[in-house]
């Protein structure tokens, strides 16, 4: 590793690895990539969440059901001057800024293969499996659970842990097909909250957070590298595991999930995990496997372990 890889990977946690230049682990590794590649998950989650819900856009944040992590964004544009309605277009162009801005500094190409979509959605379900997995082996579940990604906000109503969309199943009789297209619509919004899940909380506690804390501990409490770095993903991770139970919103904290020691422990492995792959693959790859990994436990929790 050559000294000049050395001193520009002193101040991030991010790009530990170098790669060959202008290969696929290079290339798809780069800002730009996440970019284009995370720019139809996007506009799956804000397109499902409002055809889900089309209310959301004529009623004040207030009354809203959303990801947590993008509630987050929206208070800060809210806070800013920016109208509820203008929230659900500036929250995820906050990411393309970003993401733009990284690249800019990255001093790396900005051409895009279209045909490296499909190998890095490969990846990204290999990624997930090893979460699988684990959840499956910690809890005998797996470990996702739709209510825990949303915050409600009805006046002083306190609980996170409401659905996307109420659930209207009629009490008694219900036949097959009724049921089928019930399960069908609820495995929908599942699908809608693992994307939005996935893009946001990495964007928070990943590409946010822990540069921000490597930037306390590093350059301003003057830690080690290492020691930087360690103290920073547990403290993401483990603020990754709260903010499924706890949370602060709207001016208040809020209770989301039913506290479970083997979840709580298991989303900390998995903030660790994600961590290792932000670290080595980049913002893309990370939000990527996230993603496909509350898809494939939202599949598998509605067709298979129900």
């Amino acid at each position: 590793m050559d000294r000049k890889f050395k001193d520009n990977h002193k101040t991030s946690i991010s790009q530990l690895v170098g790669f060959v230049k202008d290969s696929y682990l290079d290339r798809t590794s780069r800002p730009i990539y996440a970019l284009w590649y995370l720019l139809f998950f996007i506009v799956v989650y804000e397109v499902g969440t409002i055809a889900f819900n089309p209310e959301i856009l004529s009623r004040s944040l207030t009354d809203a059901r959303v990801v947590v992590s993008f509630v987050w964004g929206q208070n800060i544009l809210k806070f800013l001057g920016f109208s509820e309605r203008m929230t659900w277009i500036a929250t995820p162009l906050t990411i393309v800024v970003i993401l733009i801005a990284l690249q800019m500094t990255s001093g790396t190409s900005w051409r895009v293969n279209i045909r490296d979509f499909g190998p890095m959605s490969l990846e990204c379900v290999l990624l997930a499996i090893p979460l699988i997995v684990l959840s499956l082996t910690v809890n005998r579940s797996v470990n996702y659970d739709q209510q825990s990604e949303f915050a409600a906000y009805r006046g002083a109503e306190k609980t996170a842990a409401v659905y996307l969309v109420i659930d209207n199943t009629p009490t008694g009789q219900v036949n097959p097909a009724e049921a089928a297209e019930h399960k069908a619509r609820s495995l929908g919004v599942d699908i809608v909250t693992g994307i939005g899940a996935g893009i946001y909380e990495e964007f928070v506690f990943r590409l946010i957070l822990i540069c921000l804390l490597m930037l306390v501990f590093q350059d301003m409490l003057g830690m080690s590298w290492q020691w930087a770095v360690f103290i920073s993903v547990m403290i993401a991770a483990i603020l990754f595991s709260v903010h499924h139970h706890i949370f602060f919103v709207n001016g208040h904290f809020q209770i989301g999930e039913p506290f479970s020691f083997s979840k709580f422990i298991f989303r900390i492995l998995a903030g660790v995990y994600f961590a290792i792959v932000f670290a080595v693959r980049g913002f893309g790859i990370t939000a990527g496997s996230h993603a496909f990994y509350n898809i494939i436990a939202a599949v598998l929790n509605t067709y298979v372990l129900s």
